[in-house]
Parts: C-alpha cells; sequence; structure tokens
C-alpha cells in the first residue's frame, strides 16, 4: 500500500486502509473503520468506531469562496466530525465543520457543505447536496439528487424525494436587497416532500404536511395537510393512518 499518513495521527485497532490514501495530522480514526481507496482526510478530522469509508471520499474539505461570493472569509476552520457506524458513499464530499452523528448512511457522490449538521441514522442520497448553514434532523430520508439549499432547516423523520429543490434567494442574484434576504427553507417533523417539487425561499412545512410530487410551494404548508399544483393548494388532510404517532 502507497499511503501518507502523518506521524500524529490516531488511529484505533482493526483499521482497514486502502491505496493511495492521505491522512493529515491530528486525525482521530476509531476502532473497526474501513477506509477504502484514495480517500483524503483533512487535518483534525475525527472518525467514529465502526465506520466505513468508501473509494475517492474527501472528509474535512475547506470551501473554496469566489470573488463574488456573498459568504464572508474565514481563515480558521473547525475539523469535520463523523459519528460511530456511519457510511460513506464513494466520491462523497464532507467539508469542514460538518458533523454526522451516529449510523448515518451518505451515499455516493452526495456532498455535505460546511457547517452542516446531520441527525442520527438519517440517509442522504446519491448526488444529494446540503449546502452551507444547514441542520438535518434524525431518520430523515433525503433522497437521489435533492437539493438542500443553504440555511435551511430539517427536522426529524422528514422525507424528501428524489429531485427535490428547494432555493433561498428571492432576487435570483440581482440587486443588494438579496444579501439581507436569504432565507433557506424549513420542513419540520414528519414533513414529506415528493419527487421534484420546489420549495421557494423561506417556506415552511409545519409538522405532518405533505407537498406533492411536481407541485411548487409558495407559501407555508399547515399541518397534517396535503398540497398539489402550481402553485401548490390544499388537496386534504393526511390520513390518520399515515401520521407518525399511528406508526
Amino acid at each position: 500500500m502507497s499511503n501518507h499518513i502523518d506521524n500524529t495521527v490516531i488511529m484505533g485497532q482493526n483499521v482497514y486502509l486502502g491505496y493511495n490514501c492521505i491522512i493529515e495530522k491530528n486525525v482521530q480514526i476509531g476502532d473497526n473503520v474501513i477506509i477504502g481507496h484514495n480517500v483524503v482526510i483533512y487535518e483534525g478530522s475525527k472518525i467514529g468506531d465502526n465506520c466505513h469509508i468508501h473509494d475517492n471520499v474527501v472528509i474535512g474539505k475547506k470551501p473554496m469562496r469566489a470573488k463574488r461570493s456573498i459568504l464572508k472569509a474565514q481563515k480558521e476552520w473547525k475539523p469535520a466530525m463523523i459519528g460511530e457506524g456511519c457510511t460513506i458513499g464513494t466520491g462523497a464530499i464532507i467539508y469542514a465543520e460538518a458533523f454526522l452523528d451516529d449510523e448515518v448512511f451518505v451515499a455516493d457522490l452526495a456532498t455535505i457543505r460546511e457547517k452542516v449538521s446531520i441527525g442520527k441514522q438519517t440517509i442522504i442520497g446519491r448526488g444529494v447536496a446540503v449546502e452551507n448553514e444547514c441542520t438535518v434532523g434524525t431518520r430523515c430520508k433525503i433522497e437521489t439528487n435533492a437539493y438542500i439549499t443553504a440555511f435551511s432547516t430539517i427536522g426529524n423523520d422528514v422525507f424528501v424525494a428524489p429531485g427535490v429543490v428547494t432555493s433561498n434567494d428571492n432576487y435570483m442574484g440581482r440587486t443588494e436587497k438579496r444579501f439581507k434576504a436569504f432565507k433557506g427553507c424549513t420542513i419540520q417533523d414528519g414533513g414529506r416532500v415528493g419527487a421534484n417539487a420546489t420549495l421557494l425561499p423561506g417556506l415552511i412545512v409545519e409538522e405532518e404536511g405533505v407537498i406533492g410530487a411536481g407541485s411548487v410551494a409558495t407559501r407555508t404548508v399547515e399541518s397534517e395537510c396535503i398540497v398539489v399544483g402550481n402553485p401548490a393548494r390544499k388537496l386534504r388532510k393526511v390520513a390518520e393512518e399515515q401520521l407518525l404517532d399511528k406508526k
């Protein structure tokens, strides 16, 4: 094996390393961890016991900043933290200051940006992007190619279907007003969003609210209500047997 491992790395028992891994200083790796080929783990990152990090994963990447970015420059970044029993799929990128709780599953090619927290037993699907400064709760399912915009909050037991798009900029990049108006989406506990739905900036899905497939949600989705269409309007209440407290 041809690996570069800094001599300050703390490595637990029964750690397997593939070929061509780069592990920077002060990284901590727990027991029974499998690390695939060509993995890069940046300085200070922490990986809990019983994790499986697949090929070509990057953990602890510092974000780049375009000259025209609205984000303030930041010189120091806290390390990425990966809990116990996590799986990180091939080609996934976990940025600095990301926190994954225990038993999180991140599928191939997903991106989890800086200052993001992912709750216990949540599934992040293939090609999903969770942008900066988002919070995702426990036991969520965010499925293939969904886009979670920056500054969004997702509660517990939330389902987001493939191809869902959330947005946070009403001005679409024009006028100075946008700098004070950025607002991500909120999906409260038990909320569900159907395939290819679009959520406009600042939208709130209240507890157990449902957005139908292909809908464009422009205003608050009331608790335990189903909305459909463009613009989305109330269709009916969620069937009682579909509510979380009936499961």
